[in-house]
């Protein structure tokens, strides 16, 4: 018996992608732009310019996790169905999100003790937690259990690698991921950092270049140094607001690895959005280790 994949709007997931699939959901989550609070849902692609619009104008968004009732009630609805859940939660190390969703699943065994529900940290975001949920819908879609895909992401999420850059560090700042001097030093001297996803989920500074088109380069040079197999993979590119970067990005994988199976974009939602700022772009693929 199939069994429904639910996520959460962490993943970035483009609602192109979302539509293609049956039995997955994408739970939404609350930001705040100037203190106004709404709730962001993949069917809201459409309203991401203005919130990038908003940002460049200084507004100041703040996000939260899925709320415990939020995921519940998914949880009732599907189980009261007879279906299987597996979430496939915003990596832990940067959201209280899987805690969140952890709790819902306990409520909603003690209500009904017969419902399987599986939750899976993805230790990942973006990009890289739709990637991961590409492969267990791949799976799925072969005849794998519930039990075996949480094997497998289990044994593979370490697999999924993460690279990215940002325009503008001052967002990054706000969000506490960087200090107010190199913020500072940023802006100033043009230097551009390179980040990953490390294996506990975190986001973590591991190189810096000067100028757009290095940056981009260098995340390019990871792809085709990093990725394992060299061809036939998907990539998956995210990217806050800046479409013709990521593309350039594109090209220069596809120029480096000619045999990936595919690319795929997405937009940063509001709640990556909010913390990486306009002008991030971030890759993930699958490699040996993160």
């Amino acid at each position: 018996m199939s069994f429904w994949i639910v996520t959460d709007v962490g993943s970035d997931m483009s609602l192109d992608f979302y539509r293609r699939y049956e039995k997955l959901a994408v739970l939404p989550m609350p930001y705040r732009v100037d203190g106004v609070e709404k709730l962001y849902h993949v069917e809201d692609e459409g309203s991401l310019a203005e919130f990038y619009a908003d940002l460049r104008a200084e507004k100041v968004a703040t996000t939260a996790q899925v709320t415990v009732d939020s995921a519940f009630n998914k949880f009732e609805e599907l189980v009261t169905q007879g279906e299987d859940v597996l979430y496939i939660g915003l990596s832990g190390g940067l959201s209280g999100t899987v805690q969140s969703v952890q709790t819902a699943r306990e409520m909603a065994l003690e209500k009904y003790p017969q419902a399987k529900i599986a939750v899976v940290d993805s230790l990942l975001a973006s990009g890289g937690q739709s990637l991961i949920i590409y492969y267990a819908l791949k799976l799925r879609s072969e005849g794998k259990s519930l039990d075996e895909t949480v094997q497998w992401l289990v044994n593979n999420r370490q697999r999924i690698i993460s690279w990215f850059t940002v325009d503008d560090l001052n967002f990054l700042f706000r969000g506490g991921r960087v200090s107010r001097t190199s913020a500072l030093l940023g802006s100033v001297m043009r230097i551009k950092p390179i980040m990953h996803v490390s294996e506990e989920g975190k986001l973590v500074p591991r190189d810096k270049t000067t100028g757009r088109k290095r940056a981009l380069k260098a995340l390019a040079d990871k792809v085709i140094e990093l990725s394992n197999p060299k061809a036939g993979q998907m990539v998956f590119i995210s990217h806050g607001d800046c479409l013709e970067d990521a593309q350039y990005l594109a090209g220069l994988v596809k120029e480096g690895l000619p045999g990936v199976a595919g690319i795929e974009f997405f937009t940063l939602g509001t709640i990556i959005g909010a913390h990486a700022g306009p002008g991030t772009v971030a890759v993930f693929f699958m490699g040996d280790k993160r």
